[in-house]
């Protein structure tokens, strides 16, 4: 079976082949033999990021909640459900008013009473400040006559009485009309309230904003005590509530950028507005709120993931396998006309793969960029430079180890003489085992 091979792979590789395996393959050069190979990149200006991760949910910006104002009413009609948008001063419920119009009646009442009191008052001010004219000129006269000797002392304390007399009901009957001007502030006042009550009936949104939930029924009584009736989201404005670790929010500044990928709706750019006052002493994480612009499709709860930009810029650029450290310092492996030269670094951001180098290399320079720890100041290699975006001629697509054979080109006696190069071992190797079946 062997020997079937062996004679099938001569077959295959075509004329001349037999000939060619005789002779020895050739030599490497020298240069390829004493310099190893070595996979180098170069160092390019690219913008690199520094980002803190975060997550959380979204939340109203701000939340305002619309509770019955007026008790013990049976609720009529509802005017909005949840997701609704309205607008400020919209009716969102109305209430029974059967009672409380009754009691604006009795109210009108009281205070066409009371105004008719302030009238009396004042018609029996008039009255007594008449009477009271009177007894002073009375008490005159009865003085005149009395000091002419016309008159008697009888007759001067009789107008002496009934003057005090007039004097004390005009006086009583200013402060009636005090009492009766308090009683009618009082009924005005109770009826203002009944007219508020009545008004109360008709719950309107104090704010435009959308609906988030609604626990109201028709036909429940409206009390304060079963929660809000609805909850507005204020201008409909939602923003992103996040928790951030303890050791990142010293980088953190109010407007800086946030992109995060939201459950259901995909990415979106936001603003930090609110950074935390706090942290939690149990999770050692912040609250931070990040606004988002407005979209309908966020919903309050949703789940949201994603980083503050806290730091961006263009920098000079190596492949992070490329950046070196240890107790010394950080270093890199440059390499320039074959030969490496070990160089001390300053390295700054790591982004997506890139190590920012802030001193110590310049764009342009070619940096090893893996295995640079094997190599010392000195040592000569052969450099070859790694495939970026596609895979090499030859790459197999569904393995990526893997390379097809490349394409045979040139004379047919060069072919012939790669085909021999080719079957060597394949020879050598049936030589050592034997032709055996």
């Amino acid at each position: 079976m062997r020997r079937f091979s062996f004679f099938l792979t001569l077959a295959l590789l075509g004329p001349g082949t037999a000939l060619a395996m005789g002779d020895p393959p050739p030599a490497p050069p020298a240069a390829e033999a004493t310099a190893p190979t070595v996979t180098v990149a170069p160092a390019v200006r690219a913008e690199v990021q520094a980002r803190v991760p975060l997550s959380g949910t979204l939340v109203a910006r701000e939340v305002v909640q619309v509770t019955p104002r007026i008790e013990g009413q049976e609720i009529l009609t509802l005017g909005a459900e949840p997701g609704d948008r309205v607008e400020q001063g919209q009716e969102l419920a109305l209430l029974s008013d059967v009672t409380l119009r009754a009691q604006l009646a009795q109210a009108d009442a009281e205070l066409q009473r009371a105004t008719a009191g302030v009238a009396q008052a004042e018609s029996q001010i008039a009255s007594n400040e008449a009477a009271l004219t009177q007894a002073v000129a009375a008490l005159e006269r009865a003085r005149s006559l009395r000091q002419s000797g016309s008159g008697t002392q009888a007759a001067l304390d009789q107008a002496i009485a009934a003057e005090a007399g007039a004097r004390a009901a005009a006086i009583s009957s200013r402060e009636g009309l005090a009492v009766a001007r308090a009683a009618a502030a009082q009924a005005r006042a109770a009826r203002d309230i009944a007219q508020i009550n009545v008004d109360r009936t008709r719950i309107t949104a104090p704010v435009a904003g959308r609906v988030s939930s609604r626990n109201a029924q028709i036909g429940a009584i409206a009390t304060a005590s079963a929660g809000p009736m609805f909850t507005l989201i204020a201008d409909g404005s939602i923003e992103f509530e996040g928790e951030v670790i303890e050791t990142a929010l010293p980088a953190l500044r109010l407007g800086q950028a946030a992109e995060l990928d939201v459950a259901g709706v995909g990415r979106i750019t936001g603003r930090v507005r609110q950074l935390p006052a706090a942290v939690d002493a149990t999770t050692r994480l912040g609250l931070v709120r990040v606004e988002l612009p407005a979209d309908e499709r966020l919903l309050i709860g949703l789940f949201v993931s994603g980083d503050i930009v806290t730091e961006r810029r263009e920098a000079v650029t190596v492949p992070a396998t490329a950046v070196l450290a240890d107790a010394s310092g950080e270093r890199v492996q440059v390499v320039e006309g074959g030969v490496v030269e070990t160089r001390a670094v300053r390295a700054g951001l790591l982004w997506q793969g890139q190590r920012e180098i802030a001193e110590g290399l310049a764009a342009g320079e070619t940096v090893i960029a893996r295995a640079g720890a094997f190599f010392r100041s000195g040592d000569r290699v052969s450099a070859t430079t790694e495939p970026q975006d596609a895979p090499p001629d030859g790459a197999m697509a569904d393995n990526p180890g893997q390379t097809r054979p490349a394409a045979a080109s040139g004379t047919p006696g060069e072919q012939a003489s790669t085909a021999s190069e080719a079957a060597a071992p394949l020879a050598a190797q049936a030589a050592e085992t034997g032709a055996r079946p």
